[in-house]
């Protein structure tokens, strides 16, 4: 009877919301998700709305990317230096400026965009990619402050559930927004960065912990990349994401997918970009009733697989519901992957040096969307838009085969193990 009601207690799918923190902190996940997503939409929209060039909505990724990447080599160091819950508060303090600068400047249309083009567009997208490289280090090591490490499978289901659903409403409600005025859209978008910020100023203060020895700045960056260097189930798992969100990347291209392909427009824009998101956040709530613990590795490659193929099928359709469907599958086998890297990431990681593994795990990562974003238009301009969206998911398939041959420990691994 006592061993079953351990396994009940383990497996209690409800375990980490009973955290009083937590819930605050997925407050302000959910709602600094939903306003980045529909400010990812919006900006794509206007931007292909003024030039009508693929090649435009790939360097809106380019531009998001370079400032991330070179951001997140200090923004770990500063994250394992600092309190991160004021990293987070003033970071995103930052976005909500920024959110304004662009409602100024489609509420004056004629002057800044007629005179200087996409230009002020871009410039806000280069300081939202400095922003992200510091929220992206602090916020996940954080997350781990307020969770005990019984529960970090169980956070990381919540946490990407609660990710998903923003990133379903996001892109919906950009859709519909899009339709009233681009000023509508970022007023809104203000309003849930400002709710997400004062959600997480009611998160109490958790100190980091204190270093035994003090570290430079140039040490400790290194040192962040050498421990993500030396585990090879870490390195196999980010650098198998890595790859497959690079060539995977279709998400940029659905400006000009819904009008070219399905001739849609801007609300079914929005409905394409959150069926991802919908298919994550049902895979999330298979998750927690299911978690993938057991033969975790094998899960991981197949799940990835699968997301490959649905990116092919997603390029062959040219019906809207049948490339809402594919979409679809794309996030819920993307999330399984989801849950296993940050579940593995907490777990191998020590506390000191959570900020700058969070940042090596947002280069490989997080990057990896702008970047592929990028590489997607660039594909696209070559060889055609529905033939490029093919040949990343072939190219997502490779590299889970080459991955699985090369890391054989990632392969066979059950993250009871690392327990």
């Amino acid at each position: 009877m006592s061993l079953k009601n351990k396994t009940e207690k383990r497996h209690d799918p409800y375990a980490v919301l009973r955290i009083k923190e937590f819930n605050f902190f997925l407050i302000t996940r959910f709602f600094l998700t939903m306003g980045i997503q529909l400010q990812s939409v919006v900006v794509g929209w206007q931007i292909y709305e003024l030039t009508h060039d693929v090649v435009s909505l790939g360097m809106i990724g380019l531009a998001e990317a370079i400032p991330f990447i070179i951001v997140s080599f200090f923004s770990g160091h500063v994250a394992d230096t600092f309190n991160r819950k004021w990293i987070v508060l003033i970071f995103s303090s930052f976005l909500l400026l920024v959110t304004l600068f662009l409602l100024y400047v489609s509420l004056s249309p004629q002057d800044l965009l007629h005179i200087y083009g996409t230009t002020p567009i871009y410039a806000a997208v280069v300081l939202i990619g400095l922003i992200r490289g510091f929220i992206g280090a602090a916020l996940p090591s954080f997350m781990s402050q307020i969770v005990p490490r019984s529960l970090y499978t169980n956070a990381a289901t919540w946490n990407s559930t609660v990710w998903h659903i923003g990133s379903i409403l996001g892109p919906a409600s950009a859709g519909l927004l899009i339709a009233v005025g681009y000023s509508a859209a970022y007023a809104v978008d203000f309003i849930l960065i400002a709710i997400a910020i004062i959600a997480f100023a009611f998160i109490q203060n958790h100190p980091i912990p204190k270093k035994e020895v003090k570290e430079g700045i140039t040490k400790s960056i290194s040192e962040g990349l050498k421990f993500v260097l030396k585990h090879p189930i870490i390195l196999g798992a980010l650098s198998l994401d890595l790859f497959a969100v690079l060539f995977g990347g279709a998400i940029a291209l659905l400006p000009a997918f819904a009008d070219e392909v399905l001739h849609s427009g801007a609300i079914e824009l929005g409905f394409l970009r959150a069926a991802p998101a919908i298919g994550a956040v049902i895979m999330a709530l298979i998750i927690a009733y299911r978690p993938p613990e057991k033969n975790a590795g094998r899960n991981l490659f197949i799940a990835v697989a699968a997301f490959g193929l649905s990116t092919i099928f997603f390029g062959l359709s040219t019906n809207f519901y049948l490339a809402w469907f594919f979409l679809f599958l794309t996030g819920a086998f993307d999330n399984v992957s989801v849950v296993i890297r940050h579940t593995v990431l907490q777990l191998c990681t020590p506390e000191n040096m959570r900020g700058r593994v969070s940042a090596v795990n947002g280069i490989f990562i997080g990057s990896s969307n702008e970047i592929g974003a990028f590489e997607s238009g660039i594909t696209a301009r070559a060889f055609g838009l529905k033939p490029s969206i093919i040949l990343g998911g072939i190219l997502t398939i490779l590299v889970v085969v080459v991955t699985a041959r090369l890391t054989p420990k990632l392969r066979r691994l059950n993250m009871e193990d690392l327990n």
